[in-house]
C-alpha cells in the first residue's frame, strides 16, 4: 500500500477483533498512526507491538465517558474507523424461532451495532478536522434478508442510514462519512457458522461461497484497501456511500 495517509492519526473501534485488526494493519501499511480502541487491552498491545507506532486506547464503545478518556489521549483525529460490532447467539434464529427470540438479547445486538457506531462518532468525531474521514462498517446482512441474523442486520441497515445522514450533515465542516459492507468473512464469531471442526464448509458455508461469484470467503486484509482509499485523499469527493466487499453477493441473483 502507499502512503496516502502519512502523517494522519486514525483510530479503529473494536481492534482486537479480526476484522479490526486488519483494518490498522492496511491503515498503518498506509502510513497512519493507528489507535487501537477496545476492551480487551492484552490484544490491542499485541498488535499495537506488531504495528510499531501504533497505540492503545482501552475504551467500551457503549460508554459514553470511557471514550471521552480516549479522546482526552489525543492531539488530533483525521480518520475513525468504526469496525466494533458482531451478533449473538441468543438473538439469532435456529434452535429457537424468530418468536421466541428474547427481547433483550435484540437490544443488545442493535446497541452494540448501532449505538457503537454512534457514540464514537459523537464522542471522537466532534474534534475531527477538516479533510477527516469517518468509516463505518455495515454487512451485507443490512442488503438482504439472511436467514438467522434478523437483530444483526437490523441494526446494521440502521448503521448505513446513520452513515448517509451524518455525510450531510458533516458536509459543511469537510468530514466525509462512508461505509464498507463486508460480505462473508471468518472471524471468532461466525466460524462455527461456516466451518466444521476439520475446516470443510458447513451446510450454510456452501451455501453462502454458491452465493459468491468469487466462489469463496474473503480474507480480512482485503477490506483494508478499501477502507484506506476511503479515508484518504483518493476519495475527497466520496461521501455517503456504503461500498460493498464481499466478492460479488450482493449483486448476484441466485440464477
Amino acid at each position: 500500500m502507499d502512503s496516502d495517509l502519512e502523517g494522519r492519526v486514525a483510530i479503529v473501534t473494536g481492534a482486537s477483533g479480526v476484522l479490526g485488526g486488519a483494518i490498522a494493519r492496511g491503515l498503518a501499511a498506509a502510513g497512519a498512526r493507528v489507535g487501537l480502541l477496545a476492551r480487551r487491552r492484552d490484544r490491542l498491545e499485541a498488535l499495537a507491538a506488531e504495528l510499531g507506532d501504533a497505540f492503545v486506547l482501552e475504551a467500551d464503545v457503549l460508554e459514553r465517558a470511557s471514550l471521552t478518556r480516549a479522546r482526552a489521549q489525543l492531539d488530533r483525529l483525521d480518520v475513525l474507523v468504526n469496525a466494533a460490532g458482531g451478533n449473538l447467539p441468543s438473538a439469532t434464529t435456529g434452535e429457537r424461532s424468530f418468536f421466541d427470540l428474547p427481547s433483550k438479547a435484540i437490544d443488545e445486538v442493535v446497541k452494540l451495532n448501532f449505538n457503537g457506531t454512534v457514540l464514537p462518532c459523537q464522542v471522537l468525531g466532534e474534534g475531527m478536522a477538516e479533510g477527516g474521514s469517518i468509516v463505518n462498517v455495515s454487512s451485507v446482512a443490512a442488503h438482504r434478508a439472511l436467514t438467522r441474523v434478523v437483530g444483526y442486520g437490523a441494526a446494521k441497515a440502521a448503521v448505513e442510514n446513520l452513515t448517509r445522514w451524518l455525510a450531510v450533515e458533516l458536509a459543511p465542516r469537510g468530514v466525509r462519512v462512508n461505509a464498507i459492507a463486508p460480505g462473508f468473512f471468518v472471524g471468532e464469531q461466525n466460524r462455527a457458522l461456516l466451518l466444521d471442526d476439520s475446516g470443510e464448509l458447513t451446510e450454510r458455508g456452501e451455501r453462502i461461497v454458491a452465493a459468491t461469484p468469487m466462489g469463496r470467503f474473503g480474507e480480512p486484509h482485503e477490506l483494508a484497501g478499501t477502507v484506506v482509499w476511503l479515508a484518504g485523499a483518493g476519495a475527497s469527493f466520496v461521501t455517503g456511500v456504503v461500498v460493498p466487499v464481499d466478492g460479488g453477493f450482493d449483486a448476484f441473483s441466485g440464477v
